[in-house]
């Protein structure tokens, strides 16, 4: 949407022809002083623009979503592609692409031991992604046995699920973490049975010659708690036994999002993502 011109880069050519408009479009100066009036120009993405101008393009009005509640989930901004919104599994797939047998039930979807992974149908690449989760009230196991499963960017980059209210694991395996790469800077876990939320930004890798050239970042907030500051992926998060960890391989530039059955029945609700730019 472009807003009416009141005061624009032609009004401002205007004022400037006393040292020449076309010098000064050819020379493109930042700044640019008349007397004791000062014209500032800035480079975008949508090109180059007078500070104020009121022919700069405005950003895209949206509805933004409403705020989720222990009770019920809340819904997504107008411009979200919803993935699951509690009714059925329409955008959702096994990881042969055949109907999967994780449950639908009041509102939400649980893994069911053995059903596999769930994944979404559509690809994605860059993307800023809403889950929300709750792992089991009935407390059962310790350590990575209690409330597992994981959010999978791209099916292979995972932020990891898990029960890790008063429940000790190593650190860089807890609820909320890069697993096995980078640790959240807080433990900001609800009780077990109550919901919680990440809100992902992920920017994907890129890979050139058969290796990475630009590696994925991630910001991420537990809870509305912000526990990934831009975080740069040093590697893959793939488990390779108790001490090692997977690297970086080359795939595609869109992947669908997958969430893991690890045998524990953790419950999700309310999941939608908007793509970014890269």
């Amino acid at each position: 949407m472009v807003r009416t011109a009141v005061f624009s880069v032609a009004a401002a050519c205007l004022v400037l022809m006393s040292v020449g408009c076309q010098e000064a479009q050819q020379q493109q100066p930042d700044i640019v002083r008349v007397g004791d009036k000062v014209f500032q120009y800035v480079q975008t993405d949508t090109g180059r623009w007078l500070i104020h101008d009121m022919n700069r393009p405005t950003p895209d009005i949206i509805t933004p979503g409403t705020e989720s509640t222990q009770e019920a989930p809340g819904t997504a901004p107008s411009d979200a592609i919803v993935l699951f919104d509690g009714k059925d599994l329409d955008e959702w797939t096994d990881t042969k692409g055949g109907p999967s047998k994780w449950v639908i039930q009041d509102g939400y979807m649980e893994s069911v031991k053995g059903a596999g992974y769930i994944q979404t149908k559509r690809l994605f690449g860059s993307c800023q992604l809403h889950v929300e989760f709750a792992t089991p009230s009935n407390v059962q196991g310790s350590s990575q046995g209690r409330g597992n499963s994981g959010v999978f960017l791209m099916n292979t980059y995972e932020v990891q699920v898990l029960d890790s209210y008063d429940n000790v694991t190593y650190a860089d395996g807890q609820c909320g973490t890069l697993y096995g790469r980078a640790v959240p800077l807080v433990n900001a876990c609800r009780k077990p049975g109550q919901w919680q939320s990440f809100d992902i930004i992920f920017h994907r890798p890129t890979f050139k010659d058969g290796k990475v050239d630009r590696k994925a970042t991630f910001t991420i907030f537990h809870n509305g708690v912000l526990i990934h500051n831009h975080v740069e992926l040093q590697g893959g998060t793939g488990w390779k036994g108790p001490h090692a960890i997977s690297d970086y391989e080359p795939h595609a530039d869109a992947l669908p999002i997958a969430l893991q059955d690890h045998g524990n029945p953790v419950r999700y609700r309310n999941v939608w993502a908007r793509e970014l730019q890269d």
